[in-house]
């Protein structure tokens, strides 16, 4: 599965040129397009008590977006790119969809919902939504560097986890294309304290060793393509084990398999996803399984 086309999208406010540029050592493996999209939500622009649709207010708002991906559509051109703008009004999960749909993306990369706790309860979290509807892996891009400035190489060094699900399975091949940007692969799996549970002690260091060859088996598949890795194995809350591994590899990107699902029970309780969006200093990369 290779990135041939990328979806950029921006509220401008969290997502600049530079957070882009980190991006573009993706056309080391196979990166030849860039679409950008900015969404000029309906409450900006709606109807008022005594003003009426706010026409003005419109045009300005595309005008601004304009001028900004003029200046770097011209950047893009010069790096040998192809580049797609789109500046719409409407609400931000469908015009993402729709245009991931219409331009056939392979990743869309976007800032982090920001949606309150009680508004995810009922509408769910835009980036899961997303997901969900389009199949699409989303990147959701955060600045790693003091003073919020884009990492230089986000790819560079990968934290993957994974439980073993088809949506694993796929953002190993997903990775595996991208050997001439990843220089290093720690692969993860987080196994349950619950499923630890014994009596003896020799039972558990079993269960770890055979987790640790399954893990091993995944790293032969980098290495065979020419990306250094290794294996890791923790235990306890899968989130928060997730996050401190990105630390002690110094990961500049955590990458998960996701069913991509919505559920009452995820809105409740929170999933592993949307916890590593809400609470990693990283970017995060969100692979949904291959859609039927």
């Amino acid at each position: 599965m290779d990135i041939q086309k990328l979806l950029f999208v921006t509220k401008f406010e969290e997502l600049r040129f530079d957070a882009l540029q980190s991006l573009l050592a993706l056309k080391k493996a196979s990166l030849r397009h860039i679409v950008l999209l900015n969404v000029i939500e309906r409450e900006k622009v709606a109807l008022r008590r005594g003003s009426g649709y706010q026409k003005e207010e419109e045009v300005k708002l595309r005008e601004k977006a304009n001028i900004r991906f003029i200046d770097w559509a011209e950047n893009l051109f010069e790096q040998g790119l192809e580049v797609g703008v789109y500046i719409v009004v409407g609400g931000f999960v469908k015009q993402v969809i729709e245009a991931a749909r219409k331009e056939d993306v392979d990743l869309i990369v976007l800032s982090p919902s920001r949606k309150g706790k009680i508004e995810q309860l009922f509408s769910g979290s835009d980036v899961m939504e997303i997901l969900h509807r389009s199949g699409v892996p989303v990147l959701v891009y955060k600045n790693v560097s003091p003073g919020g400035i884009a990492a230089d190489k986000p790819f560079d060094r990968v934290l993957m986890t994974t439980n073993w699900s088809s949506a694993g399975d796929r953002a190993i091949k997903y990775l595996e294309k991208l050997n001439q940007v990843i220089s290093e692969v720690h692969v993860s799996h987080v196994a349950d304290e619950k499923a630890l549970q014994s009596s003896s002690a020799m039972a558990v260091q079993k269960t770890r060793k055979e987790t640790r060859n399954r893990l091993e088996k995944i790293c032969d598949v980098f290495e065979a393509e020419g990306i250094h890795s290794r294996p890791h194995v923790y235990i306890g809350d899968v989130a928060s084990e997730i996050i401190k591994a990105a630390h002690e590899c110094r990961a500049t990107m955590i990458v998960a398999g996701t069913s991509g699902k919505k559920s009452w029970k995820e809105r409740l309780l929170g999933s592993i996803p949307n916890a590593l969006i809400e609470n990693s200093i990283f970017p995060v990369l969100l692979i949904p399984p291959q859609k039927k």
